[in-house]
């Protein structure tokens, strides 16, 4: 992950959703949750098994561009749907 200068930016908390509809991209999502971890509070994955897809849940405390970065990183992976819910409050 490329490091950029966050001191100066406030953090904002956000809930990333995904819905991974390609059972094959777990691997490749978990590699770009893995990459941004230290801004990660938390996160819920729920297997729809019934519709073949995965629904997470994942907690930032970050700077908007690094919130905007992660969610963006999966947005393009063919197969995975990404957005991203901002708090108001800058921290």
């Amino acid at each position: 992950m490329e490091e950029r200068n966050t001191m100066d930016q406030p953090y904002r908390i956000a809930v990333v959703g995904i819905i991974v509809e390609n059972p094959d991209l777990a691997g490749s999502v978990n590699e770009i949750l893995h990459q941004y971890s230290s801004y990660i509070i938390g996160r819920m994955g729920l297997p729809y098994r019934e519709k073949q897809m995965n629904i997470i849940s994942v907690v930032l405390d970050a700077p908007s561009d690094i919130i905007s970065a992660v969610s963006g990183k999966l947005g393009r992976l063919p197969g995975v749907s990404s957005k991203a819910l901002y708090s108001r409050q800058k921290l």
